[in-house]
């Protein structure tokens, strides 16, 4: 019984000591393939077009090919494709907050319109309302901009410790000021549902 086990632990015994030696090199996979299969599998070298005007007509069709390929995917909110101030999980969690809700914040370039006709007309009352109307805005933003930042970085704490939350509250209140329909990622969840 006790001879069938040792020459497991010797097997053990030798793994161990050649993982710990620097020098060891692990057996290969096969053998070393003829000049000629190599040749053969290598790519071929890159054959440029023969004038000028083709290599850069090629230039441009495979420049607008990759910036269709990146935009649709930055649309799609694929993480590659996302700007570096849009990366992370904490960042995809604050998106998915600010999208599932409805906000009066959204709609504040709309209101940007009538408070610019305002200003412009020679009455004094209008340009007081038009004033008043600046402020009523900057409030609700703020406000909005406040409550779901703070939502915000509280989830992400619970769902996602130890990673950083910093600027996290800023992002979700800039979010909450665009179009819902001009976002860029697009929105991934509809407004309503629970995040």
């Amino acid at each position: 019984m006790l001879d069938s086990e040792q020459p497991e632990s010797d097997e053990a015994a030798t793994d161990a000591e050649q993982s710990v030696r620097s020098s060891y090199t692990p057996p290969k996979a096969g053998p070393t393939p003829k000049r000629s299969e190599a040749e053969s599998n290598r790519r071929g070298p890159y054959q440029a077009p023969a004038d000028r005007k083709a290599a850069t007509r090629q230039s441009k069709d495979r420049d607008r090919t990759d910036r269709t390929r990146r935009t649709e995917a930055l649309q799609r909110g694929e993480e590659w494709a996302l700007p570096r101030k849009d990366r992370g999980q904490v960042r995809a969690l604050a998106r998915d907050v600010v999208d599932s809700r409805r906000s009066l914040s959204e709609f504040y370039l709309v209101a940007v319109i009538p408070i610019f006709v305002l200003i412009f007309l020679p009455y004094a009352s209008l340009k007081l309302a038009a004033d008043a109307l600046v402020v009523v805005i900057l409030i609700i933003v703020a406000l909005e901009g406040y409550m779901v930042g703070r939502k915000v970085e509280k989830l992400a704490r619970e769902r996602y410790p130890g990673q950083s939350t910093r600027g996290v509250r800023m992002y979700s209140a800039m979010r909450g000021t665009q179009m819902r329909r001009l976002r860029i990622p697009k929105p991934r969840v509809s407004p309503g549902d629970t995040v």
